[in-house]
């Protein structure tokens, strides 16, 4: 068994304001014993979209290399849940993942798939990949604490993608993320049970909350969670900055697979 933590952030065009809230509440979980931490979508930046591109990094850029000091620090499993990677087009980056060891190495990157697209409403009209590169492969890395799957917000809504990581022998699936009010309040909270509850097993969902100046209406809706493979909801946050904290023990996706053993029974393969 080990302590995880999901870390909520209100980020803007601030970077230096997002290390320094991001900064604080990893110490303060780690005074408190957590073993791996998550931080949301967008950690670092969350502006106007076209400076995120002009500011966007390479992996081993500066940004990455703080946290990984930080991870190094305090002998963390730290996922920077994403920055602005620097991709090959000058018009676009990526929106990147990176998983960091306690001893600051780079252990896993994953670069979003799928890509937030749509016009809901006129407070929801987004195109991503204006701004955004897709990647192209799904990444699950295996870890001194557990087989961790990435992924990052609207690929919550593709549970193939989820039965893959799975099949890739993911115990612990990641959801960093910026869900807009509008979406989350009531899609959120179904939309990371179902996965939990399908994969059977653990969720972690760190996510953005309130007001970013992006040049739009943008309003994150929060409530970040961790979920147990019976799709339990075992840790929130509520609104602004903070943490939720939990105690995660592999025995129960063991467990829960055991009892119902869905991957077997499975017979329309994505």
């Amino acid at each position: 068994m080990f302590l995880a933590g999901v870390v909520q952030l209100t980020c803007t065009s601030n970077s230096q304001a997002n290390w320094e809230m991001a900064k604080t509440l990893i110490d303060r979980a780690a005074t408190y014993g957590a073993r791996f931490l998550a931080t949301p979508e967008n950690t670092n930046f969350l502006g106007l979209h076209g400076e995120k591109v002009k500011i966007a990094e390479p992996i081993d850029g500066p940004t990455i290399g703080r946290f990984a000091e930080l991870a190094r620090k305090h002998q963390l499993h730290l996922l920077i849940g994403s920055f602005n990677e620097k991709s090959d087009e000058a018009h676009r980056c990526y929106n990147t993942s990176v998983l960091l060891g306690p001893d600051g190495d780079i252990l896993g990157t994953y670069r979003k798939i799928h890509l937030f697209d749509v016009n809901i409403s006129p407070e929801v009209r987004f195109l991503e990949s204006d701004t955004c590169k897709p990647g192209t492969d799904p990444v699950v890395v295996r870890t001194a604490l557990g087989t961790i799957g990435l992924s990052i917000c609207y690929d919550l809504r593709f549970p193939e993608l989820y039965q893959r990581l799975v099949d890739k022998g993911a115990e612990i699936l990641t959801v960093p993320s910026a869900f807009t009010l509008t979406t989350g309040k009531d899609h959120w909270h179904p939309l990371l049970r179902a996965r939990a509850i399908e994969n059977q097993a653990y969720v972690l969902a760190p996510g953005q909350s309130g007001k970013h100046d992006d040049g739009g209406l943008r309003n994150s809706y929060g409530h970040s969670l961790i979920i147990d493979p019976w799709g339990t909801v075992i840790a929130e946050s509520s609104d602004g900055p903070g943490l939720a904290l939990a105690e995660i023990n592999l025995d129960r996706v063991r467990e829960t697979r055991k009892g119902m053993p869905i991957s077997e029974h499975r017979r329309l393969n994505a």
